[in-house]
């Protein structure tokens, strides 16, 4: 077995060295300046139609359009604090972590023997992947949920490979 040494002069074992490393977050498809685009966008059509409906004496349409500018920027809101989840996959000959950290920045580890462990896909036939788990040791770990079919592809194509080669 090779030892190489770190910058501080403590050896490190090759079997600690990560064989793969993913950081999986939801995909967004509006950053943050399309969503303050969309935002004064919408308050300004939101803004002249209320202005319209309040000088004709309809004030109680004005009102509610208030609520739609409060509940739209309410659901932007929710979706971004959601996109702040996300799940760090490592691999080596040693050990299979899974990170999972959920909005609020809590993380829950979910370690595995890579040699034990076994990488699961269900595959629907339009689809594609569907699910993705690990599972060993009287435990089951899902991972990835929240990626898009085409991501869901690739990672499962590289973390099979990274697991394969761990179990050698």
């Amino acid at each position: 077995m090779t030892e190489t040494t770190h910058e501080h002069g403590a050896p490190e074992d090759h079997a600690e060295q990560p064989l793969f490393n993913a950081l999986l977050t939801p995909h967004r498809s509006l950053s943050r300046n399309g969503f303050t685009i969309l935002m004064i966008l919408s308050g300004g059509v939101l803004f002249v139609q209320g202005f319209f409906f309040l000088v004709t004496g309809a004030w109680p349409i004005a009102t509610f359009l208030g609520l739609d500018m409060a509940a739209l920027y309410l659901a932007f809101w929710f979706n971004y604090r959601a996109a702040r989840a996300r799940e760090e996959v490592r691999v080596s000959r040693r050990e299979l972590l899974i990170r999972k950290v959920n909005p609020r920045g809590q993380a829950t580890d979910h370690r595995y023997n890579p040699f034990w462990a076994r990488f699961q896909v269900d595959r629907h036939e339009e689809i594609g992947i569907t699910a993705m788990r690990v599972s060993g040791e009287g435990r089951t770990t899902p991972v990835g949920a929240f990626l898009n079919p085409d991501d869901r592809e690739s990672f499962a194509d590289a973390f099979g490979h990274a697991l394969a080669t761990a179990k050698r």
